[in-house]
């Protein structure tokens, strides 16, 4: 989508992002969104390095400023190399948005220890990880009159409140998101650093494709959404860009809900 003049352009003219998990979904729109408001983005990838560049010459044919940098958030050293990078692209990183996440999906007695550390490594370790290394790198930069010097985005989910049966693994992850964010915003709220997070709920992606794709499966998530209608990348990428913007200058330790209406319990409209 081409960059067009309205009141979001450059609102964060300056700013130097990464967006972990960056290359499809939530996590490109959400890379090309902020480019759009005038910050310079990093575009991480784990595995396809040919959709990330493609997202890079998105932004850039818009008239942006995108790297695409390969990393694997459940890694240590790739997340440093990944902020590092960040650094070494722009001058600095003053946004991150720790969108990676994974699903390997099973009832609990059929599920694996690898598929449970798989999740949890990548949804939560890999969130912890790539904050420590951001707000360490804020703490670098410059002072912004009165401003955020760093501010932090973790991309959580309706199930860090919503119980989901068969995705133990996923909702414990991002029960524990929720609890990082927030004592994370205590913790650095002093050195003007905002920790904030996003929580989708049903949200048109490759991931779910089985299921809006189908007349059955897309009937059936319309009864959880009061709302009436699926939501899309978009919808969740313009929070993110204001949440991380200056326009949200007071707002720390708060998670946003962007999903119709699911976690009002459409199960009760008419007295349940």
């Amino acid at each position: 989508m081409p960059m067009t003049k309205n009141s979001r352009d450059r609102l964060l003219e300056g700013r130097r992002a990464l967006v972990t998990g960056a290359s499809s979904g939530i996590g490109a729109a959400v890379a090309e969104d902020l480019a759009r408001a005038g910050a310079a983005v990093a575009v991480n990838y784990h595995s396809d390095r040919k959709q990330a560049e493609e997202v890079v010459a998105r932004i850039r044919g818009a008239g942006g400023q995108a790297v695409a940098l390969e990393g694997d958030v459940s890694k240590e050293e790739a997340v440093i190399g990944l902020v590092e990078g960040t650094v070494e692209a722009f001058g600095g990183i003053d946004l991150l948005v720790a969108n990676s996440g994974i699903q390997k999906d099973a009832a609990l007695t059929e599920m694996s220890l690898q598929d449970w550390q798989a999740v949890i490594s990548v949804n939560l370790t890999g969130q912890f990880l790539c904050c420590r290394e951001a707000v360490r790198a804020f703490r670098k930069g410059p002072e912004r009159d009165g401003k955020a010097r760093g501010s932090i985005v973790c991309m959580s989910s309706v199930h860090e409140v919503i119980p989901w049966a068969g995705h133990v693994n996923y909702a414990a992850a991002k029960g524990g998101v929720r609890m990082m964010m927030q004592t994370l915003a205590q913790e650095v709220a002093a050195e003007r650093i905002r920790v904030n997070a996003v929580a989708p709920g049903a949200i048109r992606t490759p991931i779910n494709e089985d299921v809006w794709s189908t007349k059955e499966g897309r009937e059936a998530m319309l009864r959880l959404i009061p709302y009436g209608r699926i939501g899309e990348t978009e919808d969740v990428a313009r929070v993110v860009t204001w949440l991380a913007s200056d326009e949200a200058d007071y707002v720390t330790g708060t998670t946003l809900f962007v999903d119709g209406g699911m976690t009002l319990h459409a199960s009760f409209i008419g007295n349940g």
